[in-house]
């Protein structure tokens, strides 16, 4: 683009985007954080982009796009786009691809260098490129020399995948790329694996979001996400400091074969170019893996399951174990493309505002799902036990169960229910402490996020074993097993109360509560578990920190596994004339245990709220929650009915780079906590996302129970909880 050109346009987006900063600001559609941070970023960044010669090389149709926006006068998607960096999470990047549908069709049709408004803040060719340089800097100067690289069904994920792998062969690097869309498991799996033993790994994939997103997560070399200091350090020295002259791509026709190998199964996919290099099976490995968790005797299985794979990477990975395993009654589910690798999601809404995510931990997926099964095949799903769900990157697992007659009413009168995460991994926890012989409970430990129920922890204390509570996501989860694999725990955490030893300062960065680790030689982790439908087994400390635990399985959560030892727990439920809804509720009656009721709502319901307008609303809706905190503190505050006794703000500092912190706000980063009973069973958390504009809410009320009146209980906490939503909601006004 000529330089007269390129001036002409900064003029124009100058005075443009002024006038719209102005005038959200005026009518209170911004904040002044928000204001500032653009006036002082987009033009900035807008110049840097129009007058970069390197992005003519590396994406031709970008400034072209760039002009039309500004003719167009679309000031509110330029601010977007232009606002700052993507913000870089605990697992790397996220965030949207376009802010329209049309641009999102257009990218799938046209490819990565698609004529669509592009910016720092979207994710596309050129920021993967600048991210990856950074990270491929950072792991030369750490002596790293292999990276894993995969992708899930969303749009171009093969194509940011394939550029991304260039990028790392011109850094010399060994590059280990999936032939086809792959479980993010797999990729975590592969980088340590014996005959691969890489440093890093990378997945192209926003998990569960829905289609106008996309990401970049990263592993390290155990397949677990990078731990604070050195996610800090990659972030800070690397990846923010990434200019385009660090880009230099090595096409893979012109590459060494020793240094690109492929991932994939026993054969060549047709029409797929490997370029003469050499494939891996590690889909045979993983899943012989997986099989070495199993407790039930090989053999033909009879319970009947439906499979829906969310238009993701788990459609043929799950069957296909679930089959090996002897499961010889799995249904797929294809209606409405539910089985085709497609990154629209068409099951799901796409329409402005409406944006629906493939998340198999929402109710409204497990609909979509029933009904889509019970549509494609007539009359046989009641026959079905169990149906089973994976998101897109098949790392969240999500079950359907069948509801006996007398509790239908409790479920909207249907005879199914989506079955909670935290009871789900209460009944994994249950099962293996009764029939995996090899446990011994003074060693063994489980790790579960602050959010999930305390069910499990119930679980684990009647059983002797040690419980770590840390906070969310499975980088928090990993470094508190880690900690206490290396002895290093107790020098940290011990004493904390809710992440503190002190009511002044900061959370620890990683454990918010300890229980009876310290006595005992805790070395084997049974679990690690979060709400949001994450599970895996670490095991015994590994032989080295880039292998994974022995007898474990890998660093982060993965849905296929879960899928496989849920559906061995519905065919041992079926043997013993009983249901995985049955045994629940026997847990449930236990006089230790009690009955939890676990509620949780995003806020918005799907996605986040849009762009530098919700920056504001998402803030705002937190100084409010933070003004109830003072009430509570006072001894002045109801929610729902309930009186809170006491609160919390949990705050580790993490999210620093992203949300400055000021005398009038310092983001809560892991939520703020009302209680409602002494024992801490009881009460309502609200936590925001670090990286986009939603808030979380989690509600656990719980009651000790018999059978005589655990229907009734039942019904009374779950009106409770959706007492408790309303009235929060309410009085913190989210729209």
């Amino acid at each position: 683009m000529e330089r007269e050109k390129i001036e002409k346009f900064i003029f124009e987006a100058d005075k443009g985007v002024n006038e719209y900063l102005e005038k959200a600001f005026k009518n209170g559609k911004i904040d002044s954080q928000s204001y500032n941070t653009a006036k002082t970023n987009v033009i900035r960044y807008l110049k840097e982009w129009l007058e970069d010669l390197n992005i003519d090389k590396f994406s031709p149709n970008l400034k072209s796009a760039i002009a039309d926006a500004i003719e167009n006068k679309r000031w509110g998607d330029i601010v977007n786009a232009f606002r700052k960096k993507m913000d870089f999470g605990t697992g790397g990047i996220r965030g949207l691809m376009a802010s329209n549908k049309e641009s999102i069709i257009r990218l799938k049709e046209q490819g990565v260098d698609a004529s669509i408004l592009k910016g720092p803040n979207t994710l596309n060719n050129i920021v993967l490129l600048l991210t990856s340089s950074g990270v491929a800097k950072f792991g030369l100067k750490k002596g790293y020399n292999k990276i894993v690289i995969g992708y899930d069904s969303r749009i171009r994920g093969l194509d940011f995948a394939k550029i991304i792998a260039e990028l790392f062969l011109a850094y010399g690097y060994t590059v280990y790329l999936f032939d086809s869309p792959c479980p993010y498991p797999e990729v975590t799996f592969a980088i340590p694996y014996k005959e691969i033993k890489a440093d890093m790994g990378i997945l192209i994939s926003a998990s569960h979001n829905d289609y106008r997103y996309n990401g970049y997560k990263l592993s390290c070399g155990n397949g677990s996400q990078f731990d604070p200091e050195e996610r800090k350090e990659l972030f800070t020295e690397f990846i923010d400091k990434a200019k385009s002259d660090d880009i230099c791509l090595l096409p893979f026709e012109d590459a060494n074969k020793e240094k690109l190998i492929f991932l994939g199964g026993a054969e060549k996919i047709d029409g797929f170019e490997y370029y003469g290099c050499k494939l891996m099976d590690i889909h045979k490995e993983h899943r012989e893996h997986i099989k070495s968790f199993l407790l039930l005797e090989d053999g033909e299985k009879f319970t009947k399951i439906a499979y829906c794979s969310f238009h993701g990477a788990g459609r043929i990975a799950v069957p296909r174990l679930l089959n090996e395993i002897g499961f010889k009654n799995v249904i797929k589910i294809t209606k409405n493309g539910l089985d085709e690798l497609d990154g629209l999601f068409p099951s799901f809404g796409s329409e402005p505002g409406k944006e629906q995510q493939p998340d198999p931990g929402d109710p409204r997926a497990g609909d979509i799902a029933v009904r889509a099964f019970q549509e494609e095949y007539p009359n046989i799903w009641e026959e079905i036990d169990i149906l089973i769900g994976t998101d897109p990157d098949a790392d969240r697992c999500g079950v359907v169960v069948k509801v006996p007659k007398d509790q239908q009413f409790l479920y909207d009168g249907k005879d199914y229910m989506l079955m909670p995460a935290d009871d789900m991994w209460a009944l994994i926890l249950w099962f293996r402490l009764n029939f995996d012989k090899t446990i011994t409970p003074k060693k063994t430990f489980v790790v579960l996020s602050h959010t999930t129920s305390d069910l499990i922890v119930k679980i684990a204390l009647k059983y002797k074993l040690g419980v770590i509570k840390t906070w969310v996501g499975f980088a928090a989860l990993a470094a508190g097993i880690r900690d206490a694999w290396n002895k290093t725990l107790k020098e940290s955490a011990e004493g904390l109360c809710e992440g503190r030893k002190d009511e002044r300062g900061d959370c620890h960065p990683i454990v918010f509560e300890t229980i009876d680790m310290f006595e005992k030689d805790r070395v084997y982790n049974l679990a690690a578990m979060e709400q949001s439908n994450g599970f895996s087994i670490f095991g015994f400390p590994p032989l080295d920190r880039f292998s994974l635990g022995i007898k474990g399985h890998v660093r982060d959560k993965d849905g296929t596994f879960a899928a496989v030892l849920i559906a061995e727990i519905a065919e041992w439920a079926r043997r013993n004339k009983t249901s995985i809804f049955e045994l629940i509720d026997k847990l449930y009656l236990l006089p230790d245990i009690g009955l939890f009721v676990n509620h949780y709502e995003p806020d918005p319901l799907d996605g986040e709220y849009p762009g530098i307008e919700g920056d504001r609303i998402k803030k705002n809706i937190l100084r409010r929650a933070l003004g109830l905190y003072q009430f509570a503190q006072a001894g002045d505050l109801e929610i729902g009915g309930l009186h809170v006794k006491s609160a919390a703000i949990y705050r580790t500092g993490k999210y620093d780079h992203i949300y400055s912190k000021t005398h009038d706000f310092q983001f809560p980063d892991e939520g703020i906590r009302f209680y409602f009973d002494n024992e801490h069973f009881e009460h309502l958390t609200i936590r925001p996302s670090g990286t986009s504009n939603a808030l979380r809410f989690h509600i656990q009320l719980h009651s000790y129970v018999d059978k005589d009146n655990l229907i009734s209980k039942k019904k009374e906490l779950h009106d409770r909880a959706k007492i408790i939503i309303k009235d929060i909601r309410k009085k913190i006004r989210t729209p």
